[in-house]
């Protein structure tokens, strides 16, 4: 059920997902980050693996910039709005894409791949985030890396949330059980997990080249109207965070985290 459930929540968003994307300042730079990051790990040509590819935003900004991607996704309306995208734009050659969860990854196609990488916490809608990461060896190539964009339990945003008495939304990241959220009516659960739980998932063949926080003193997207009524502070969280993002104990203490690893056989 819990499958079900986000498939038809995000399918359900699909068609607004984009103008919310779009409109999000906060969203916008952080995607700019994720993006900035695996740069410096990629080389064009190669050819990469997206989960959670959503309406295909990264994929095309990657495609454009001489990528080949490989566009996963369990949400059929998200698929079908990517599609249209690379058909407009005649992205054929450079964007695959199939519909598939991140649970059933021997279903993917076109094996095996330079990179792996996941955006925006699509990997946090599972409890079973071991098995997943366990499944990208026979999907990657030796020496490839994959980078994943997870949110972890503590958030010092949210966090704070508790001084104005919002005791749900301050503390919702320590569910065992996994937190309920709600999106577009629909109810599905969302589990966080520490960067040293990841770490430890992906074992002794990979070897963690990077760790950094994402949204550390810069407020999470869902405080979209901050950067419009403050943004000269807006400015200067984000140079704060570009500054102390990756040292320790604030690479965990994030919105999200990025963590790549590279695969050593």
């Amino acid at each position: 059920m819990q499958e079900e459930n986000v498939s038809e929540a995000f399918s359900r968003q699909s068609a607004v997902f984009d103008e919310a994307d779009n409109s999000n300042l906060i969203l916008q730079w952080m995607r700019s980050r994720v993006r900035g990051h695996v740069l410096e790990l990629w080389k064009p040509g190669e050819r990469i693996l997206e989960l959670n590819a959503g309406t295909g935003s990264d994929a095309l900004y990657f495609a454009q910039r001489g990528f080949y991607l490989h566009a996963t996704d369990n949400a059929k309306g998200m698929q079908e709005v990517l599609n249209k995208k690379v058909t407009e734009l005649h992205f054929e050659d450079k964007i695959t894409s199939q519909l598939c969860s991140f649970l059933e990854l021997n279903k993917i196609e076109q094996a095996p791949f330079d990179h792996i990488f996941s955006n925006f916490g699509g990997l946090n809608c599972t409890n079973q985030l071991d098995d997943v990461i366990h499944s990208f060896s026979p999907l990657l190539k030796p020496g490839g890396t994959v980078t994943l964009v997870l949110m972890p339990p503590v958030c010092p945003w949210e966090m704070l949330t508790v001084l104005k008495g919002n005791f749900n939304l301050a503390f919702r990241r320590f569910k065992k059980d996994g937190a309920a959220s709600n999106l577009e009516g629909v109810t599905f659960n969302t589990w966080y997990y520490s960067p040293k739980e990841v770490r430890k998932m992906f074992g002794k063949n990979y070897r963690i080249i990077s760790l950094t926080g994402l949204g550390v003193t810069v407020p999470p997207p869902h405080r979209v109207n901050f950067p419009i009524k403050h943004p000269k502070t807006f400015l200067r969280l984000i140079s704060l965070e570009k500054s102390i993002a990756s040292m320790a104990p604030f690479h965990s203490w994030a919105d999200h985290f990025i963590i790549s690893a590279r695969k050593t056989f």
